[in-house]
């Protein structure tokens, strides 16, 4: 039975009473333990209850990588009865304005080597507190000096801010008194964190994820996971970003309440450091993508490690190709099990128990979890035919961030969530997903909504107007194209996409660009981007 009445900020401290001796998260070398994860969050939640004008309820973003400091800092703001904004460190001016905006969010705390985005944009948002660390602020004293000086001054990666508000964190533990600390007053229907999503649109808007939801999915995730999680004895990697649902409900809420380790690597993409970072670790466990694996596997030093103690490999966020899947065992002797979510659903709904797997499937509903497939008037399908799959459970988000018309689009009076994907429910309750309804493009797990690209695009003085397609690509499962139609001969490839980099995060940038003289339409004027396909 899942349990539904607790909060995130209950589980920590069960989980840092019980295993305050454990080891709780490894970065960069460093290894933080249960108690000091329990007692450097407190201190921050007594700072911003102390220090600050922030009240329970008021939003803070977190622009944060995978680094020490983000278990610390949100669950620190749980703690404080605050809910988090998840914030995405690649974001441009525009979007981050748009977020902060949204959310209503009253204070940030931003990495300083990519502060420089939100120093441009925090002036004409509601942001009153900007809370600033840098990489090495969770380190001894020491090696915290080494790393941040480096930074600073040889590879000179720290910009110079100018935030009216700036506080620094290290300069937070300590400076409020613990002993008058007001446990958070949140209960288990209550919003912890606001994951910003495209939905089945391209506008940005925050999944209203409640505290009832994160303890529900930890659970289903933990069952599904079955004999797999040994309480106090599984390490994890964790290259997958936390600001991400799918990797905070696994490492921030699954393994942190069993007990756990995870081990966070800052930036997947330098395969050389993230592969150092494994050396003589002994793993137990990966959470990766399609992506990423293909990626691992072709380098030389990874190949050359030790994999004896991998017992439990999972994938998501974008769909596992069979030649990476076999590439992985091959290469690490432990298959992969894919599954399937999204933000609004906590995110995990199917996932592949470890026993037994079906490559070409993301799964079985994990527990307490209803999925149907449903025609295009809404009418349930029997198993076997392709529909729309949609969701009821416990994790489903309580609705859209003051979007109500957006949450009636896809979550109806029953509790059913439209996911806009094309799935075929086998009788033996394996699920495949074998399309998406949606145009929306997936780019090494991160979605990409047309919409918002043309909408950027479109802002441009010479573009009259412009579609966005996915295309199959081998190393981030798809790439962006942009069809253009333009006023300017002289307009080219090149000056499209230097507009689009300096509006949209680097995923999101087309890789080409093709002029059109017009774009095929129906008949009431709607750009038609499945026909684009078969032309690109």
């Amino acid at each position: 039975m899942i349990d539904t009445n607790t909060t995130v900020v209950e589980v920590l401290n069960k989980a840092c009473e019980t295993f305050a001796a454990n080891p709780a998260f490894t970065c960069l070398g460093h290894t933080m333990t249960y108690a000091e994860l329990d007692h450097l969050s407190l201190q921050f939640a007594c700072y911003l209850q102390q220090k600050t004008e922030l009240k329970p309820g008021d939003r803070i973003a977190v622009q944060l990588p995978n680094l020490l400091q983000y278990p610390v800092v949100v669950f620190g703001a749980l703690r404080a009865g605050l809910t988090v904004v998840n914030t995405n460190p690649l974001y441009t001016a525009r979007e981050l304005e748009h977020q902060l905006n949204d959310s209503g969010a009253k204070a940030l705390v931003v990495l300083a080597n990519i502060a420089a985005t939100a120093d441009k944009v925090v002036a004409k948002t509601g942001v009153k507190q900007v809370i600033v660390t840098e990489v090495g602020d969770m380190h001894p004293p020491l090696k915290r000096f080494l790393i941040n000086s480096v930074l600073r001054y040889v590879k000179r990666e720290v910009p110079v801010l100018n935030f009216a508000h700036r506080v620094n964190l290290r300069d937070t533990f300590g400076a409020a008194d613990i002993n008058r600390y007001e446990p958070s007053a949140h209960v288990p229907a209550d919003v912890a964190v606001l994951q910003y999503t495209g939905g089945t649109t391209g506008v940005a808007k925050g999944a209203m994820l409640t505290h009832a939801n994160l303890a529900a999915n930890m659970q289903q995730v933990r069952d599904a996971l079955g004999d797999s999680i040994n309480i106090g004895k599984e390490y994890y990697v964790a290259p997958l970003p936390l600001y991400h649902i799918y990797a905070f409900t696994l490492h921030c809420m699954c393994l942190l309440s069993s007990g756990c380790h995870s081990l966070l690597i800052p930036n997947p993409r330098d395969i050389p450091g993230f592969v150092k970072a494994l050396k003589g670790q002994p793993i137990t466990g990966f959470v990766g993508l399609n992506t990423l694996f293909n990626a691992l596997c072709r380098d030389e030093n990874f190949v050359k490690l030790d994999f004896s103690t991998l017992k439990t490999t999972s994938s998501g966020g974008m769909a596992l190709t069979s030649e990476a899947a076999k590439r992985w065992q091959d290469v690490t002797g432990c298959a992969v099990a894919e599954g399937y979510g999204m933000t609004e659903t906590s995110p995990v709904v199917t996932f592949n128990p470890a026993n037994a797997i079906q490559p070409g499937t993301v799964g079985l509903p994990v527990p307490e979890t209803e999925v149907k497939v449903v025609d295009e008037e809404g009418n349930a399908l029997p198993e076997g035919s392709p529909g729309e799959l949609c969701v009821r459970g416990p994790q489903v988000m309580k609705g859209y961030w003051q979007r109500p018309e957006e949450t009636a689009k896809i979550l109806d009076d029953d509790g059913w969530l439209k996911t806009g994907d094309m799935a075929v429910i086998q009788p033996d309750g394996y699920v495949k997903i074998v399309d998406r309804k949606k145009d929306m493009i997936i780019v090494s797990g991160f979605n990409v909504y047309p919409n918002e690209i043309e909408d950027v695009v479109c802002q441009h003085p010479a573009v009259v107007e412009a579609a966005a397609i996915g295309l199959p690509d081998e190393k981030s499962g798809e790439q962006v194209k942009l069809f253009v139609v333009s006023s300017d001969p002289s307009l080219t490839e090149k000056d499209v996409i230097s507009f689009c980099r300096e509006n949209l995060t680097g995923y999101k940038v087309p890789r080409t660009v093709e002029f059109r003289t017009e774009l095929p339409k129906s008949n009431v004027g709607k750009i038609l981007r499945r026909e684009l396909k078969p032309a690109a």
